[in-house]
């Protein structure tokens, strides 16, 4: 059997075994031979072949050879060579097998990267097909070892299959869900990229019949149903098409599954796997269930496909069956499915049935019959280290094996229908399974200790022992339980009357070298240390060894305790009296097994054999020592029987229970050895195991029949009598088993990035068994074999107590971790430490790394010791007749000056001198820092920093030695480099320095002179008081530094530190923007400055008016109470400007849409009661006194009046705010304000030149004119009484220009003919703006957007008379004219008149004026004369005849022409002030409009004015139109 060559055919024979468990996450590392004889899957870095042939299947070899974990396995499929088979590995490698020698039969490797797919062709014989995690596709004919590279995607490859009807086709899947076909022919080309899964593909299978006109039934995808209709072209070409095409299949972990049309390149069905329930799942439900979707296209039925499925279920598809379901579960009865994922499928048609293989992660290979749907069987896989077999001693031939992969199974040896009947056990392990030991009288019960230290009892025969959990004992061990017993109680447990406490209890030894005795009655109690007993029984005061091992003698009368220190102790039950000690071992000792009681030789029950690190086992007999009755323990130091023959540590022993004197021991040696004790002689050997043995038992039905596990992770069962080796291998032997022990995978040298299990698809933490255990184990296998010497060293702590190897290995005790317990990346980070560089790739690292050697600090001395021999010489001569001078207390001889380097070896005085010589060479080298170095040494430190101060070469490092001459220098040495640095501009530096000798206040200031506030302020912060006014210093001089750059947020910051939230809002709001307006009001609310706050809120309101936003106006004036009057205004004028649009829709739209709220509005009433309703409704204008304090609030508010320039949307809300408080009047009920507000609004739009604003507003608030106003008033109240009629004055005005520019139809032409150049002067004067045609000045208002009336460039008339209703009958003209005779008013024209004259004396008075400062200065006008000049122009141009400039103008000039003096000018203007003094003070408080103007257009309405209103007219202008102006234009009516 050595090196896995000898294992023949007829191995399944001789050997029955429990197998490594097949590796994971791969898409093919399993298969079967074509002829249906071995079935093979990768475990771990060796491949297990199984002799599947007959109805039960046979252990049949392993291949061994890879050196790490296996990605591929596959048979080669073509006739005559079912033999031949390869595996790609980890290590880079593929390697040809001959299965029926079971050795290699050649090697390469091609791929540079993780081999993660192979296929063998089952057409090509010789060619092999592997694909790599970078897309690197290698395809190899070996019979003429010629190879072919591809590079068809850059993408990992997860899986790739040959076709088997084209030698040339291969389909590729890939990590991301793209499946290519490739053409590997020399076209070399990509046939088909086949797009559709979202997922990793985990499979491929071909169709086992070629061509694609199969399956009727099947609904094409993409096809329309028509083409599917007999159309004889089409049919024709399909087939012919069909003939060469082949169908592949894919399953994705998208959890679909899809058949793909070659010659159409696309899929052609889709299967979605079903919500399948999980039967009988033993598997932890916390570990989340990743899928894998393996499929596999069995040869025997082309249209069925074979699955996996959610939780390891197979299902099997009929492709042809139409509905939704075509799916039927494989395994009918219970358990008979997998309970975890499935990976790989795989059949082959034997006899006449075809068979189909599943390998899966519930570590089980099942056989099913594809006919029957049923599985033929199952054999069980492990996925650790065997650490521990035993037998029931009642259920015979009930075998517990305790595994590395946190799983106990119990194997019904004597099962006759099934040979692997094997039941597993994992709830509640969760960690290495090191020691069982079944209860020797009550069936089922048995203990198991784990690695982490935990102890408890299974019930193995419960009928749903599946799912119930073990108990678990309450104490727990700090290390690895190494050995499991049940023995008679001992105290405190025995003191009790029968039947109160267990006949048996547990004994558990563990890592720590402790022994617990528990309760199995009371698992849940505190267990007890032994060791107490043992002190207060044999009244110990010395340290107890740490215990390794405990055995009781099957009787119950003695115990045997094995020590760390190899010595084993034996006491007598109950209360543990020591009767001896065998100091035989000298290593730690790892079994101890007493003799069985039932042979013919009683005597022989004394027996007791003991295994150690020692590779010798020694048989003691203890018959005498238990029969002396000395009160003292002896001390046994010889052995009864030694044997010896083994090379490495002893890890378990068994005696055989049908024999004599019959032993058989396990060992690292990789063998186990049956004894013949009595003559001490070696009768067989077995070697059938690739790793070291861990555990072993004798079978307690078969004589010839031994169990043994090791930590390749099998179990052999194998026959005495049939082994060809009677004794261990020595020597040479030994070596060889050595070596093929260490083919084990290494530990590469470069740490991958993914150290373990490679394989695509390696996500699950939780899975982290197979993939990578082999891994872990490998680590563990390198270390355990390679050195022995290292381990017996290792020997103090528990490090070695085997029969748990691993976990007794400290080196190993990283390894084998269990599925359940830890995530991968760990197994990463403890490869590290085990790895021993080969000492070969030392020295290269060093060599590049070498560094340049550093300069010496006393190269002149160094020099003269390298002179020549003679001078050499000449200097010892030197040196001692120096110093012997110096020792008859003479001077020092004159000899030394010339040799200063020997200052070395005499007195102080010289070494200095040899001193200054060395530092003044490093300093005319300019090695400054060597100097200073040996003036250290001298201990001149304080020359050293005055001279680098001066030279302004002081280092961090001097700075740091200053201490060291003295707190005063240090200080200055700081302060200079502190100088230092800022010269160097290290402002910052030199500021952390001060601060280290406690100068904060300069190191603030340095910080802060240089612009550093930021740092200055961390530094103040963190080091001065809070209230230390350089803090608030240092905030506000950075905030002016800011604000001057304009970064106002940070200022605001910076003030706001410096509390003083006043100034934070200032410079906030300094932008005047929108939102920094918002932020600054929020600011100022928030800081209780609400008045600020408030005329911010204001300002921002009236910003976002211009921007024509009411909705976000509304929401900044809500937050303040003081501005609820403000509210108002803006609701009004929202409501105002919306009705204006209404009225007049713009052509051009503005360019900001404007953002109105939605209320709802009442459009039937007047439009004050409208607002008020709103008010009410919306803003919650409820109560009187609400309304009352909103209009205090306005009438606090004065605006300027309106001019010319005033900008219209700042009228617009000034005469909001006029008929805001005109509603709250209206009302509260306070008629007489209303009136007088109103009239302010109306006048305000005539002062600012805006006619058609002042037609409209009339016509929005009276469109009935002003008697039901006036009705409303208090006719005694004069005041209230001249405001109404002054708003009459204004509303008939209105009224009287619609009519002109209105006139009826027929007379329109004629109109426009009659008014000449002269005439329109009294129309222009309307527009009371100063410019030419009164068309622009509607277009000035219609631009900014509140458009009033965008009227086209023709006359004036003609746009009034289209925008407004056309013709009005006449009398209802003529009765409207009549209303206008309250503008004919004498008194007013009379004081009108006074007013112009005044007026225009001012005028001249300023013309004079302003003539006489140009004559001051000519160089310059001086601009305060010039601007109040034309104020004064300005308003007499206003009051008089604007219009007519040229006229105007003429008069001025010719005024100007007369000498008029000063003193006359001063006479005429107290004259005309009297004049205006006599009118009563009604006429002068309210505006009204130009009479003799209204005259004018009277006249000018011609026919149809009442002739009794142009008599009026006339009257009053001949009375008072002797003004120029009027004069002018009335001159062809008055003649």
């Amino acid at each position: 059997m050595a090196a896995g060559t000898g294992m023949g055919t007829g191995m399944g024979a001789r050997v029955r075994a429990l197998p490594a468990s097949p590796n994971w996450y791969s898409s093919r590392c399993s298969d079967v031979s074509s002829d249906g004889h071995l079935f093979g899957f990768a475990a771990r870095h060796r491949v297990c072949l199984l002799d599947v042939a007959a109805a039960a299947p046979t252990f049949y070899g392993e291949l061994i050879g890879h050196t790490d974990r296996i990605s591929g396995f596959a048979f080669c499929h073509c006739p005559g060579h079912s033999g031949l088979c390869a595996s790609s590995s980890d290590d880079g490698s593929v390697k040809i097998w001959d299965s029926g020698t079971l050795s290699p039969v050649l090697e390469y490797s091609l791929h540079q990267n993780a081999i993660s797919a192979l296929h063998w062709s089952p057409l090509v014989k010789d060619l092999i097909v592997s694909g790599d995690e970078k897309g690197v596709i290698v395809c190899y004919w070996h019979n003429r070892s010629d190879s072919q590279q591809f590079f068809p995607e850059p993408r990992t490859v997860f899986c790739l299959t040959c076709s088997p009807h084209h030698e040339n086709l291969v389909a590729i899947g890939y990590k991301d869900g793209m499946v290519v076909i490739i053409d590997i022919s020399r076209k070399r080309e990509v046939v088909h990229r086949l797009r559709g899964h979202e997922d990793e593909i985990h499979s491929l299978a071909w169709c086992p019949v070629p061509g694609e006109e199969r399956l009727p039934a099947w609904q094409d995808e993409l096809q329309a149903p028509s083409e599917e209709g007999k159309v004889p072209n089409g049919e024709l070409t399909q087939d012919t098409a069909t003939r060469k095409g082949c169908y592949l299949a894919s399953g994705s972990k998208d959890q679909t599954i899809r058949i793909w049309s070659c010659t159409r390149g696309r899929s052609v069905m889709t299967l979605k796997l079903p919500p399948t329930k999980r039967r009988g799942g033993a598997v932890d439900p916390a570990v989340k269930e990743r899928i894998w979707l393996t499929v596999h296209w069995p040869a025997g039925h082309p249209s069925d496909i074979v699955s996996s499925a959610f939780g390891g279920e197979l299902l099997l598809w009929n492709l042809t069956q139409p509905g939704k379901r075509k799916w039927t579960l494989l395994g009918s009865s219970e358990g008979q499915n997998h309970s975890r994922i499935v990976f790989n499928l795989s059949s082959v048609k034997h006899q006449d049935r075809e068979l189909l293989f599943s390998i899966s992660m519930d570590r089980d290979v099942k056989c099913w019959d594809l006919s029957t749907l049923d599985c033929s069987w199952t054999m069980p896989s492990l996925g650790g280290f065997v650490y521990s077999l035993a037998f029931s001693p009642v259920d015979t031939g009930c075998l517990a094996i305790g595994v590395g992969d946190s799983m106990i199974r119990v194997w019904n040896t004597l099962s006759i229908n099934n040979i692997y009947d094997v039941k597993t056990f994992w709830q509640s392990i969760k960690s290495k399974v090191t020691a069982l030991s079944w209860h020797p009288t009550k069936e089922g019960s048995l203990a198991f200790g784990t690695d982490d230290g935990k102890v408890g009892i299974f019930d193995t025969l419960s009928s749903s022992a599946k799912n119930k959990p073990p108990q678990i004992s309450s104490t727990y061990h700090k290390k690895t339980v190494y050995t499991l017993a049940w023995g008679p109680p001992t105290p405190p447990l025995n003191s009790g009357e029968e039947g109160e406490q267990p006949s048996v209890t547990l004994y558990s030894c563990a890592g720590e070298g402790i022994v617990f005795q528990h309760n199995p009655w009371k698992l849940n109690g505190e267990a007890n240390d032994i060791n107490k007993v043992i002190r207060d029984t044999n009244s110990i005061k010395h340290k107890l060894p740490a215990r390794t091992e405990v055995s009781w003698k099957p009787d119950g009368k003695l115990l045997a305790l094995g020590n760390e220190d190899g010595s084993i102790e034996i006491f007598q039950a109950p209360n543990l009296k020591l009767l001896c000690t065998i100091q035989q071992h000298h290593k730690l000792i790892n079994a101890i097994r007493w003799h069985h009681e039932h042979g013919s030789q009683p005597e022989l029950s004394y027996l007791i054999a003991s295994g150690s690190i020692n590779a010798t086992i020694y048989v003691h007999n203890l018959k005498s020592v238990v029969e002396n009755s000395s009160e003292n323990p002896l001390t046994v130091t010889e052995p009864f029987r030694t044997l010896a023959g083994h090379t490495a540590k002893i890890t378990s022993l068994s005696w055989s229970p049908h024999h004599e004197g019959r032993l058989v021991s396990a060992c690292y040696d990789g063998t186990a050895q049956v004894w013949d004790v009595m003559k001490e002689e070696p009768l067989c050997n077995y070697r059938g195991h690739q790793g070291r043995l861990l555990s072993v038992q004798w079978s307690p039905v078969d004589p010839d029949c031994v169990y043994t596990g090791a930590d390749d992770f099998s179990v052999h069962k194998w026959h005495i009598s049939k082994q060809e080796h009677t004794r261990p291998p020595q020597g040479k032997k030994s070596i060889e088993l050595e070596k093929k022990r260490s083919i084990q995978p290494k530990v590469k040298a470069k740490k991958k990035k993914k150290p373990v299990g490679k394989s695509p698809g390696k996500q699950d933490a939780n899975d982290a068994m197979n993939g990578d255990e082999s891994m872990k184990e490998m680590l563990l296998e390198e270390n355990g074999v390679s050195d022995q010497e290292g381990e017996k060293e290792a020997q103090e702590a528990e490090a070695d107590k085997v029969s748990v190897t691993v976990s007794r290995d400290a080196s190993s005790s990283a390894c084998d971790y269990s599925s359940f317990s830890l995530p991968k990346p760990f197994v990463t980070q403890k490869a590290a430490p085990v790895k021993k560089d080969p000492p070969k790739e030392k020295p290269t690292p060093d060599a590049s790394l070498k560094k340049r050697k550093p300069r010496s600090i006393l190269p002149f001395s160094t020099l003269m010791d390298h002179r020549s021999k003679e001078e050499l010489h000449q200097d010892c001569l030197r040196l001692a007749a120096c110093l012997k001078t110096k020792d008859n207390n003479e001077d020092v001889s004159p000899d030394l000056k010339d040799c200063i380097h020997l200052g070395l070896f005499t007195d102080r005085d010289s070494l200095h001198k040899m001193i200054d010589m060395e530092g003044k060479h490093h300093l005319e080298n300019g090695h400054a820092e060597l100097f200073q170095q040996l003036m250290l040494w001298k201990g001149d430190m304080k020359g050293v920093l005055q001279a680098a101060a001066e030279r302004g070469q002081l280092t961090d490092q001097l700075v740091a030695m200053s201490p060291m001459v003295g707190y005063q220098a240090w200080v200055w040495t700081v302060e200079a480099f502190a100088k230092q640095l800022c010269f160097q501009e290290q402002y910052v530096k030199a500021a952390s320095h001060l601060l280290s000798i406690h100068k904060v206040y300069e190191a603030i200031e340095l910080l802060k002179v240089n612009n550093f506030y930021r740092e200055a302020i961390v530094m103040a912060k963190a080091r001065l008081r809070p209230e230390d006014p350089v803090l608030k210093d240092l905030y506000t001089s950075w905030a002016a530094l800011l604000e001057k750059d304009g970064h106002y947020s940070m200022a605001a910051k910076c003030y706001l530190g410096a509390s003083s939230p006043y100034d934070a809002v200032k410079v906030l709001s300094k932008k005047g923007d929108v939102a920094s307006l918002k932020t600054a009001a929020e600011l100022a609310l928030i800081s209780g400055e609400e008045e600020l706050s408030a005329t911010l809120s204001l300002r921002c309101a009236q910003d976002l008016l211009l921007s024509r936003n009411w909705v976000g106006a509304q929401e900044v004036l809500q937050q303040h109470k003081t501005l609820f009057g403000q509210r108002l205004v803006f609701c009004l004028n929202e409501l105002l400007c919306s009705c204006l649009s209404e009225r007049n829709p713009c052509e051009r739209k503005s360019p900001v849409p404007p953002c109105y709220h939605s209320w709802e509005l009442n459009r039937e009433a007047p439009f004050l009661d409208m607002v008020t309703q709103v008010w009410q409704n919306v803003l919650g204008m409820d109560t009187t006194e609400k309304a009352t304090c909103a209009q205090e609030q306005l009438r606090s508010i004065e605006h300027p009046p309106s001019t010319s320039n005033t900008h219209p949307k700042q009228v617009l809300f000034h005469i909001s705010h006029d008929l805001a408080l005109a509603a709250l009047s209206c009302h509260l009920g306070m008629w007489d304000e209303a009136v007088k507000s109103i009239l302010g609004a109306v006048t305000r739009s005539f002062d600012a030149g805006n006619f058609t604003l002042m037609q409209e507003i009339c016509s929005i608030i009276l469109p009935e004119g002003c008697d039901e106003l006036r009705d409303k008033l208090d006719s005694t109240n004069s005041q209230s009484m001249d405001a109404c009629r002054s708003l009459e004055g204004f509303v008939a005005y209105r009224l009287l220009y619609d009519l002109w520019w209105n006139p009826p139809k027929e007379s329109f032409g004629l109109q426009k003919a009659v008014l000449g150049p002269s005439e329109q002067t009294a129309l222009e004067k309307s527009c009371v703006s100063g410019d030419p045609t009164p068309e622009e000045t509607v277009h000035t208002a219609a631009e900014m957007g509140e458009n009033l009336c965008n009227t086209t460039e023709v006359s004036k008339c003609e746009t009034q008379s289209d925008s407004r209703t056309g013709s009005v009958d006449v009398a209802d003209r003529q009765s409207k004219l009549k209303g206008c005779h309250v503008l004919l008013s004498e008194e007013m024209a009379a004081l009108q008149n006074t007013q112009r004259d005044i007026a225009e004396v001012q005028e001249t008075l300023a013309e004079m004026i302003r003539q006489h400062q140009q004559q001051r200065n000519n160089l310059q006008e001086n601009t305060n004369g010039n601007t109040q000049g034309s104020n004064l122009e300005q308003s007499s141009e206003t009051e008089s005849d604007k219009p007519d400039l040229d006229s105007n103008q003429m008069n001025c000039k010719d005024e100007a022409k007369q000498p008029v003096t000063l003193p006359e000018l001063t006479k005429q203007l107290l004259k005309a002030k009297q004049k205006l003094a006599d009118f009563p003070d009604n006429l002068k408080v309210f505006p009204f409009p130009d009479v003799l103007e209204c005259c004018l257009v009277l006249l000018h309405l011609g026919a149809q004015c009442p002739p009794e209103l142009q008599e009026e007219a006339l009257a009053v202008l001949r009375k008072h139109g002797a003004a120029g102006v009027y004069k002018k234009a009335a001159r062809s009516f008055l003649t």
